[in-house]
């Protein structure tokens, strides 16, 4: 077990405000330098990912079964009133337990590398679905342009459901940046564009993925060096953007030479 164990069992606990506002607030993480991740499932995953956390949180009804891999890992443990977490916690069935972790330091972009750029994507759940299927497919590192969500943000955590301790991320990049990729980039569309399935995708390579309504900025479908479309037999007009993510992204990876 840590050696440290806090107990809090007051809502005004400074502590406590700390954590409340990294769980509330999406950019939080960003002035404080901090991560919350919420639950087993993610906790885990950032441990099978050689993450350390600074804190580990409990609520008291947890504390008593909780594994000893959880909670063992931080280098202190808080333990809160049942009462407190469900305050604390950002799901409608709080997990009960969560871990602050030291937010990485912003790594420097590889231009060789298989990479994802966002184009301004704005629902969190479609983000952390994108850093997920990046991480399946062999996808290393993501370039957030300005005005994409807040990657660190609990809700893109959870969506990402541990992906993004095996990705490199980088947020509020500019198209300057992009231009320091030496791979080519492709862009996807609904409407114009070589069939993916029967187009042959060069790799390694960098997908670009669009605003949810706006799609790829035309500044950067410029840079594109190939642009793609998905078959849509069935005729719906498109699809959304996570889930033509992940069939980009597998496409590329099945038909790596």
């Amino acid at each position: 077990m840590t050696e440290e164990v806090i107990r809090i069992s007051s809502r005004d606990n400074a502590l406590l405000k700390q954590l409340r506002r990294l769980a509330q607030d999406g950019t939080a993480y960003r002035r404080l330098g901090q991560v919350w991740i919420e639950g087993d499932h993610l906790c885990r995953a950032a441990l099978a990912r050689g993450q350390r956390p600074q804190t580990a949180v409990f609520a008291e009804s947890a504390w008593a079964q909780a594994l000893p891999e959880l909670a063992a890992a931080a280098e202190r443990t808080v333990v809160v009133d049942d009462a407190l977490f469900e305050g604390l916690s950002g799901l409608e069935s709080p997990a009960r337990m969560g871990f602050v972790m030291p937010l990485p330091v912003p790594p420097a972009l590889e231009p060789a590398t298989p990479s994802l750029v966002l184009d301004r994507l704005q629902d969190a759940g479609n983000v952390g679905a994108i850093l997920r299927s990046a991480s399946a497919f062999g996808f290393r590192q993501v370039i957030a342009l300005k005005g994409t969500a807040a990657l660190w943000s609990p809700k893109v955590l959870r969506a990402g459901m541990g992906a993004h301790f095996a990705l490199q991320l980088i947020e509020g990049a500019s198209m300057a940046e992009v231009a320091l990729l030496d791979v080519p980039l492709l862009t996807t569309s609904s409407h114009q564009g070589e069939l993916l399935h029967q187009a042959r995708l060069p790799w390694p390579c960098a997908w670009a993925l669009g605003h949810e309504g706006q799609g790829v900025s035309p500044e950067l479908a410029a840079r594109a060096t190939l642009a793609l479309r998905i078959a849509q037999p069935g005729g719906e007009e498109s699809l959304n953007v996570a889930g033509a993510a992940a069939i980009c992204l597998y496409a590329s990876a099945v038909g790596r030479g």
